[in-house]
Parts: structure tokens; sequence; C-alpha cells
């Protein structure tokens, strides 16, 4: 449903909110500037003077949204949480957090797919959002570590991030093809216990 303009906001506001909602109904590809300006109540002209293009615009709404997800993931459960930062766990919780947000919020992570499966029709996006995913994988190690986002490590990003990164990916195609079948966090945090433990056993 189309917004009018409230006043309350800049245009800059207003159409980065128009932009992530455009996102989650049409998705990057089916997204056109005119119908970013009519859910934002803004112009045409105000695009290219606060984002530059309609390129860049999506990338940073998309990124707000991906921001917005990822803050929630650390959260401890009601009741209080099992496990220290860095335990077992922690991870298991953390990660069951993160499963219980597909079905919540199965427009963003199909949008999420979107990227990943139409890079090729989307070039000017896939440049920007290439560059923006080192801080998508510093806020998932910070997530996983406790440690806080400006103080994460450009070596912890490098290793831990991408690995949780791979590992949300994947578990996100998994729920998106089958949520019956699909690996589910006990199953994933068993997993990396057995791993951890046949190479302590080598070490």
């Amino acid at each position: 449903m189309t917004r009018a303009y409230s006043g309350r906001m800049g245009h800059r506001e207003d159409l980065l909110e128009g932009a992530k909602r455009c996102l989650l109904d049409k998705g990057f590809v089916r997204t056109t500037a005119r119908e970013i300006v009519k859910e934002s109540g803004t112009n045409l002209a105000s695009i290219g003077y606060h984002y530059g293009s309609k390129d860049a615009l999506l990338v940073e709404a998309f990124l707000a949204l991906i921001e917005e997800m990822t803050g929630t993931f650390g959260q401890v459960p009601p009741g209080g949480g099992a496990g220290e930062v860095g335990s077992f766990e922690r991870f298991q919780e953390t990660w069951e957090g993160i499963i219980r947000s597909f079905p919540e919020s199965r427009s963003l992570w199909m949008l999420n797919l979107e990227v990943v499966t139409q890079g090729d029709r989307l070039a000017g996006v896939r440049d920007l959002l290439a560059k923006a995913q080192v801080e998508g994988r510093r806020g998932l190690a910070s997530v996983f570590t406790g440690v806080p986002e400006s103080a994460v490590t450009d070596d912890v990003v490098e290793a831990e991030g991408r690995l949780y990164s791979v590992l949300l990916n994947g578990l996100l195609v998994q729920w998106l093809f089958d949520p019956e079948t699909a690996t589910g966090a006990g199953q994933l945090t068993e997993g990396m216990r057995r791993v951890m433990e046949r190479a302590a056993t080598k070490a």
C-alpha cells in the first residue's frame, strides 16, 4: 500500500523506507524508480540527489533490512539463555533464533536468495553488494563471538565471518526448498561438535 508523504521525515529517509517496502514486495529485478517514488511520496530527482542512483538506494535499503534482521539473532531467548558466548549451547541457541526468522521473514530471505541467483540480471547492484558482504560477515561474527561489530578484527571476519555466512546461506536454501527436511540447529551443533572433537584428537 502506498504511503503518503507525512512530512515527518526527510526525503532521504522516506526513500529508504519506500525502497524497503518495494524490495520486500517486488524484489530487486522488478522494482522501478517510479515505484519507489510512488511508495515514498517523493520525486525522481530525490533519488539521484540523496543516493546517486536507484541501484545504490536499493542496496542501502537491502542492507538496512538485513541489519534489522541480524540485530535480533544474538538476543537471549525468553527465560534466559542456557550457555555463555562461545559455548555449544549458545551456538545452538543462536542458530535456533536464526532459523525461527525464516518463516517469520520469508519475503526478506527470498530477497536474499534473489540476490544470489539473479546476479547476472543485477550487474550494478551486484557490484555494490559484493563490497558490502564484508560487513555482513562482520555482523555475523559479532553475533557469535559476542564482540561488538566495531571491535571485530579483520582476521575474525575473514575466517569465522565467512564460515557463519556459508552456514547461513546453506541453511536458508535448505529451508526455502523444504522446511521439513532442512537441517536444524541441534543437528548443526552436533555436527560442529563432532568436527571439533575429531580435529582435537588429530592435533
